[in-house]
């Protein structure tokens, strides 16, 4: 009844998610004109909603918060969904590579918590990982290393999506683990 009253208009919706943000970085640089120094400043902002959606975004501006929020805005159109094992880790280890930036993550079991440095546990902690255990090698620049971190996530795959583009049940493509065979059986044997 109350959204007949709002107009029907799709902005007010009662399913928005909330999002955490992130900043990874701010940059200070510096433009000289006749007068002196002109400042502006560059931020780098990780957002997600902590349950397999993350995004990242750059803005600059004059003043740091309109940065801040340039880069929020851009970070909340640019999101993608990851899928995860459990809601807890990845489905299987991955690299990822953003111009001299490659990143080496792996899955990892319960209780191994985020081993990532700096870019790479902000984009892990946005998405709602708890334990994975990954490598940055080759550049230190956080712009690259977000974006090889986000390279190598949307090369993750489930399961059920392997399964479905192969047109097999999920079944066929999980390992099969070896039951233990029943105390009777081993019992005669």
């Amino acid at each position: 009844m109350a959204r007949e009253d709002r107009g029907g208009r799709g902005r007010d919706r009662d399913e928005s998610p909330e999002f955490a943000d992130r900043l990874v970085a701010i940059n200070r640089v510096s433009k000289t004109v006749k007068g002196g120094k002109r400042f502006g400043f560059a931020a780098l902002v990780v957002v997600g909603d902590q349950k397999g959606r993350v995004g990242f975004g750059k803005g600059k501006a004059r003043e740091v918060p309109e940065a801040i929020r340039k880069a929020t805005e851009q970070a909340k159109r640019s999101m993608v969904r990851i899928p995860l094992r459990e809601g807890r880790t990845l489905h299987h280890d991955m690299e990822g590579r953003h111009g001299a930036g490659r990143v080496v993550m792996r899955a990892a079991p319960a209780g191994t918590g985020i081993i990532a440095g700096g870019p790479m546990r902000a984009v892990f902690e946005m998405l709602g990982i708890h334990d994975v255990v990954a490598k940055s090698l080759g550049t230190q620049n956080p712009y690259n290393m977000i974006r090889a971190t986000m390279d190598g996530l949307r090369r993750e795959q489930s399961p059920r999506m392997v399964a479905q583009r192969r047109g097999r049940k999920v079944s066929d493509i999980l390992p099969r683990t070896e039951q233990p065979a029943p105390a009777a059986e081993t019992a005669e044997a």
